[in-house]
């Protein structure tokens, strides 16, 4: 199983108390799928720099990194399209967490 990182945009339009039932049922989808959620980060509503719509014009973030089969992230895909408390997804190879270290120069 590799990591992923899930950026979601939730519609939040008219609804924003129903944001933690929203992130509960993206958990539920990755479980579902044979994931492994990790971390579930909650960013902010964020206003869109650009509108395409009047009825989307802000949206609530939220973060999350799991892991997955590399053939699941195509069905989840599938899955949050057709999910009407997504407006957008974008899925990302989670990069391994390096801590910092001292810095070496080359010879």
């Amino acid at each position: 199983m590799k990591k992923y990182e899930g950026l979601f945009i939730l519609d939040t339009a008219g609804r924003e108390e129903g944001i933690k039932d929203a992130i509960d049922k993206i958990s539920a989808e990755i479980t579902s799928a044979g994931g492994k959620v990790e971390t579930v980060q909650k960013m902010d509503k964020k206003n869109f720099s650009r509108v395409a719509d009047k009825r989307h014009q802000s949206g609530f973030y939220v973060n999350v990194i799991f892991e997955s089969a590399p053939e699941a992230i195509k069905q989840l895909r599938q899955r949050f399209v057709s999910n009407t408390d997504v407006f957008r997804v974008m899925f990302t190879h989670a990069g391994e967490q390096k801590e910092p270290g001292v810095a070496t120069v080359a010879k």
